[in-house]
Formats: structure tokens, sequence, C-alpha cells
């Protein structure tokens, strides 16, 4: 692969020695990895220098920024984020490297489909999957937006985005516990109505009684998410749990 098709993985770490290490490996190929680790108290860093000397520990600012941070020290032609719990399958690690090693390539940025594991089995329907991220995407072309706590990859191409949908996946290793899942949806409803409040959102009953039901209609129903058995049911409700969350928290925020 010449310099014109590097490739720059960047990876955000806190307290992952039980995930850094796989997610690693299945990148090792790849020219240059960053890692930027927001203060570890585990054997994260030590597991990361294993794999590359691009290891930056800084203080936790937040999804968007923690990543910005790590997209301005990479150096590739392109640039692939992927975070701790995740892992290249080998039919898109070959994907990915044919795509990439294409001559005067007429793609700016490539979606991945997230395959996740939960509860002891692989989710194949409902809005988990196929769950496409934007992850794979020329440096020069490429930025890190949204809002907080879900950052995306945002392509800053004028006019018309050239993206490709890539088909082999790319393995997620979710939730451990069903707990685990309710404590990151306290965490990121919380972040969430924070972000609605400072932006100046208003809240309406309306988001209360409508948007939960919509989402779970939407994943278990029209999308299939009951074809998933009690798992599909779960991920129905907790994703619509969510919504009512937020938007509780938002509510509180306004009293």
């Amino acid at each position: 692969m010449g310099k014109d098709n590097s490739l720059s993985v960047c990876i955000v770490t806190y307290n992952e020695e039980e995930n850094i290490r796989e997610c690693l490996e299945s990148v090792s190929w790849a020219e240059e990895i960053i890692v930027v680790d927001s203060l570890s108290n585990d054997r994260t860093v030590e597991i990361c220098r294993q794999y590359t000397d691009r290891v930056i520990q800084r203080k936790w600012n937040g999804y968007i920024d923690q990543k910005s941070f790590a997209l301005e020290h990479a150096t590739g032609e392109w640039v692939l984020f992927i975070d701790a719990d995740e892992r290249l399958s080998p039919g898109l690690i070959k994907e990915i490297k044919k795509e990439i090693s294409k001559e005067n390539n007429e793609y700016d940025g490539f979606y991945l489909p997230r395959h996740i594991y939960y509860l002891g089995r692989w989710i194949n329907h409902g809005e988990w999957y196929p769950e496409y991220r934007l992850r794979l995407f020329k440096r020069s072309k490429g930025c890190i937006g949204g809002i907080e706590p879900h950052d995306k990859v945002e392509l800053t191409t004028q006019g018309r985005m050239r993206v490709k949908y890539l088909r082999e996946d790319m393995r997620h290793f979710t939730y451990k516990t069903i707990s685990d899942q309710i404590r990151t949806i306290d965490k990121f409803s919380s972040i969430s109505a924070d972000e609605m409040d400072k932006t100046g959102k208003n809240f309406h009953i309306s988001q209360l009684l409508l948007h939960p039901p919509a989402r779970f209609i939407t994943g278990y129903i029209l999308r299939g998410g009951f074809r998933d058995g009690i798992p599909g049911l779960i991920i129905a409700v907790t994703c619509s749990f969510h919504v009512f969350l937020k938007y509780c928290k938002l509510w509180e925020l306004k009293k």
C-alpha cells in the first residue's frame, strides 16, 4: 500500500483493558494507530503501547472534542475510527484494504455495517442491525461533529457526498449485562438532556407521549426487532426508555 493509501486508525479509550487488545489486533496491519486515552487507571495504556507508540493521555473533554483531538494527530491519507469494544472482521479488513488501495478513489468516505453482540447472541434485526456508521474517510474530507454524547464523522465535501456502503461487518461487543446497559442509558440520557437545555430546546409533554412509543414501534415492528426473540424485545423497550428518560430529564432541568 503506497503512501497515498496509508491508513491512520484512531481509538479513544478509558479503562478498556478487557476490550482493547482484540480491537488493536484487528487493526494492527494499519500504518498508524493513534490512541487518545482519558487517564485510564487500569492496564489500557500499557496494552496499547505494545501496539503503537502514538498513545496520548489527556483529560476527558467530551466525545466530540476527544475524537477531534485524535483526528488532528492522524497523518494518513485515510482515517478509520473504531471503539475499544469493536473489532474489524476478517472480511471487512479485506474489503477496506481493497477500497483504499484503489488509485484515484472516487469515494470520500465509507459506511461500515456494525453487527452487535448482546445478551449471548448476535442481533440480526431491528434498529441495531445493520447499524451503518461512517467510520472510514479521507482525512482531508472529514471532521467530527454531532451532538453530545453522539459524535459522528461528517464529510466536508462541497456538493454531493461521495460515499459507499461496505458489506462486511464491524463487530461490536456491547453491554455485558442489562444492568450495564441501564447504567449507560442513565449516563447518556443526562448528557443529551444537558445538551438540549444548553441549546435552548423546550420541553413539551408530547415528547414523552409520542417519541418513546414511536421508537419502540420502529425498532420492534417496522424493522423486525421481534425476530431476535427476548433480546430483541429488551432492545426495543430499553431504547424507547432511553428516549423517555432524556425528555424526563429535560423537563427536570426546565422546572
